[in-house]
């Protein structure tokens, strides 16, 4: 029987290993008559490495390549020097890994260098501001937080209304320029000016029907603020009622962002805006219907069907004293009932529209 010693083991050359050329025997469960260390041969690791490199980048197989290397390496440590051939080739290995992490550090560098672009002054966002529409304010401000400062101050306002103001258009007189000389409440009346003299605005508006195509959902679980009743003459030989509920919208998710975004003290005044979040509800009947008081309710159902005659709608709102929470559904039972019928038109005003109610300081 031979003697184990006298088996000749066997040897790689760098050159010559590829990935079709690893057999059985460069791995761990390899017989140790064959292999005695138990271990990847430096020259063949090498190679190995080389190969996954060109096929999955330097980024991808730099640190999972090392982790197994060292991880084959402790398992049979003792026997390393016995083992493994000098091999000058072990050392170009090494010094073009070191080159490739060079690289790979500038690389990095440089990445960085360039994210950092430029930091503009306010002035010059200012002049930039002066070209841009009123639909792409809020495009605008997403720029930089120096941009966005642009926005808050009173010069952006004054000259977003001056540079589309036209005499010819007969606006209210909260809305006249008169009155948008004043910081206060600035940035609403301006808003609301736009509907009035920006064309794009103005078509949005008149393209909102009479009566809703569906019944708008929006005002579930707001609160009523004020109820009024107003007699008006319309192109109708009879006289038609005015019913007007407004509500503010509950519940709103904020911005996370607007934590970090403090709106400067001097421009306070110029944002201010009481009708934020408010809406007004009219609806348009052929009679004067008795209607209990709701202020302060919050509304919980709001319907719009066809009438009994077949001819008109009939609007029907339910009002409890505490909000719905989340999840749950109230019954019809318990709550102040509205039933509006026959009804002309339904209108839905958001604190912008030409037709909201507003007080002279808004």
């Amino acid at each position: 029987m031979p003697k184990k010693g006298n088996r000749k083991r066997l040897k790689f050359k760098a050159g010559d290993v590829c990935s079709e050329s690893v057999t059985v025997a460069d791995f761990a469960n390899a017989d140790p008559a064959v292999v005695k260390s138990g271990r990847v041969k430096k020259a063949v690791a090498n190679a190995i490495e080389k190969e996954v490199k060109l096929l999955c980048g330097l980024e991808a197989s730099q640190g999972a390549v090392e982790e197994v290397l060292s991880s084959a390496g402790s398992v049979r440590a003792d026997a390393v020097g016995s083992s493994d051939d000098p091999d000058p080739e072990d050392d170009e290995g090494e010094s073009e890994l070191k080159e490739a992490r060079k690289k790979k550090n500038k690389r990095k560098k440089e990445s960085s260098e360039s994210s950092d672009g430029e930091d503009y002054p306010v002035d010059i966002w200012l002049v930039l501001s002066s070209y841009i529409r009123p639909e792409d304010v809020c495009r605008f401000a997403l720029i930089c937080r120096n941009a966005w400062t642009v926005t808050c101050t009173a010069a952006f306002w004054t000259r977003l209304y001056r540079r589309h103001y036209r005499i010819e258009v007969d606006l209210p007189f909260r809305l006249q320029p008169a009155s948008i000389d004043r910081m206060r409440c600035l940035r609403a009346c301006v808003i609301r000016s736009l509907f009035h003299l920006y064309e794009p605005f103005s078509l949005r508006v008149s393209k909102i029907p009479a009566l809703p195509e569906s019944t708008p959902t929006t005002l579930l679980n707001s609160k009523c603020l004020l109820f009024w009743v107003k007699k008006v003459s319309g192109t109708r030989p009879e006289v038609l009622w005015e019913f007007n509920f407004k509500f503010k919208k509950q519940g709103r998710i904020k911005n996370c962002c607007a934590k970090s975004l403090h709106l400067p003290r001097q421009y306070e005044d110029v944002h201010l805006n009481p009708d934020s979040d408010c809406c007004v509800l009219q609806v348009t009947t052929l009679n004067y219907i008795f209607i209990p008081v709701v202020m302060g309710m919050t509304l919980t159902l709001f319907t719009i069907n066809v009438s009994t005659d077949m001819r008109h709608h009939r609007v029907r709102l339910m009002f409890q004293d505490s909000p719905l929470q989340r999840g749950k559904k109230r019954g019809d039972h318990g709550g102040t009932q509205v039933v509006l019928d026959p009804v002309h038109s339904v209108k839905l005003m958001d604190w912008w529209h030409p037709l909201y109610p507003s007080l002279p300081y808004t």
